[in-house]
């Protein structure tokens, strides 16, 4: 029987110093594979020791040190002089035809028959021509449009497919396939975030998910760190829009302590068979709700604001959440999208975009001078859009009171602040507002746009996926120069 030996030292240092068990946590923690590997392998261990010169174990590379959190600001490849992105996705596709792109022979051809058998639908509202640009925009967005000069309106937008869902995760994600990031999640990859106590990347929802759901905003094969983080701005209190962040049985200290032998667990589990992105990404998501304790709370509590500031917002669920947005880019989020929905309007066009518009055109003006205000319009790029525009034509589903149909080959997206340049139009229509003609712009372009403004070159950001180089914009893309500052 062998002879029974005292710790060594640094075991020693391991022991327990009332019961003298031992605090390593891989003594308890051990795989059926590591058991037989440390029993049966031990002998052969030993005659190793001896094959092998003293100084080549002593030259075993040291453990490296943690690194930083993923969500840590990293430099952008250029200057950008955006922050941060306020994203307002109209979904639905609104119609580019009475809102952002007037067709007066489209207005003179009203009722007419057209191709293919199809009637002209002249746009009901007036167009006015707004800032010393001269911009000229729908009466739905009287108000925005007050900041004409300081708005670039893109009118030769156009996609792929005109079905919402698939060209709503494709204005996302750049993808009409395979599930890849959302821009957003590339934004936080790529530059991190200024508040490590709140996500970098927020997606604010009134009700239920859009079209596509959580593939909108997904990190697909990214660390799920970078992911969005969706709250419904339709719950009646903070801590219902933020659900399961305080604990209120468990102190933070506690809460602290849990966290670290979690995170303990994970590393020993890394170390021996390998790493979980899953897990990982779950650790992720505890660490940031306990971060998130301390500033979320007080984020998302409008009644922090001032009466007047509430009141400029307006009452509309999209007030709301663009008081929220602004909340969170002053607090540091890198990007913030608004989901807008309803804007599918087959029918009764005249009342439903009235309607619409109406709730966010009051919402972005004041946003944009909220932004003035602060000194932060500057730095946050701020995108209004949807996933495609509308036909020329009546919807035949429409009868007496018609709406337009999908049409993915024109629509437009109106850009303002870090990085844009004011009182812009780049693109056009042919005269009916069919289709885009001139300076055509595909979601690959815009979104080239969007990094650049951010400092970000879309060609060098990217991350290899199954042996492959994978970016936002493909391998596709250009940057539309004509709106930058």
């Amino acid at each position: 029987m062998p002879t029974a030996h005292p710790p060594s030292d640094d075991h020693a240092r391991d022991l327990h110093p009332c019961c003298g068990h031992s605090t390593n946590l891989e003594d308890y923690f051990l795989t059926r594979r590591q058991f037989l590997n440390r029993v049966g392998m031990g002998m052969g261990a030993l005659s190793l020791a001896h094959l092998l010169e003293p100084a080549a174990l002593a030259a075993a590379p040291a453990k490296t040190a943690a690194a930083g959190s993923p969500l840590s600001p990293r430099p952008p490849h250029f200057p950008g002089k955006a922050k941060a992105v306020i994203h307002i996705f109209a979904q639905g596709a609104p119609s580019h035809l009475d809102t952002w792109d007037p067709k007066p022979t489209l207005t003179r051809m009203n009722g007419k028959s057209i191709a293919n058998g199809e009637i002209a639908l002249g746009s009901p509202f007036e167009f006015k021509k707004y800032g010393q640009c001269g911009l000229e925009v729908s009466s739905v967005f009287a108000k925005t449009a007050a900041h004409a000069d300081d708005l670039a309106v893109i009118r030769s937008m156009w996609t792929d497919i005109p079905a919402h869902e698939v060209a709503t995760v494709f204005m996302n994600t750049g993808s009409l396939r395979i599930a890849k990031p959302s821009l957003g999640s590339w934004l936080v990859y790529g530059l991190g975030t200024e508040n490590q106590n709140l996500p970098g990347f927020i997606a604010l929802r009134g009700g239920g998910l859009p079209p596509g759901g959580a593939a909108n905003y997904q990190a697909a094969f990214l660390p799920g760190v970078f992911q969005g983080t969706s709250i419904n701005t339709q719950a009646p209190s903070v801590p219902q829009m933020i659900q399961n962040i305080r604990n209120t049985y468990v102190s933070p200290k506690e809460q602290r302590r849990q966290l670290d032998f979690i995170h303990q667990l994970n590393e020993l589990h890394a170390k021996n068979l390998q790493r979980d992105a899953a897990l990982e990404t779950r650790l992720e998501s505890y660490e940031i709700a306990f971060r998130m304790q301390a500033e979320s709370l007080d984020a998302f509590d409008l009644n922090k604001e001032s009466a007047d500031t509430r009141a400029a917002y307006g009452s509309s669920e999209q007030g709301k959440q663009l008081l929220i947005a602004r909340r969170l880019v002053e607090r540091g989020v890198r990007m913030v999208q608004v989901w807008h929905t309803g804007w599918d309007h087959h029918q009764q066009l005249q009342t439903r975009l009235s309607q619409k518009a109406g709730e966010i055109d009051q919402p972005l003006a004041a946003l944009i001078h909220d932004l003035k205000q602060r000194g932060l319009f500057d730095s946050t790029l701020v995108i209004w859009g949807g996933e495609f525009g509308r036909k020329s034509t009546r919807d035949r589903n429409g009868f007496d009171d018609p709406g337009r149909d999908h049409n993915a080959k024109a629509f437009s997206v109106v850009l303002a602040g870090g990085g844009i340049k004011g009182g812009t139009v780049h693109g056009t229509t042919d005269e009916l507002g069919s289709a885009a003609i001139h300076d055509k712009v595909h979601p690959h372009d815009l979104h080239a746009t969007i990094l650049h403004c951010l400092g970000l070159n879309h060609e060098k950001l990217t991350y290899r996926f199954n042996g492959r180089d994978f970016r936002l914009t493909d391998v596709a893309g250009n940057v539309v120069k004509s709106v930058l500052a």
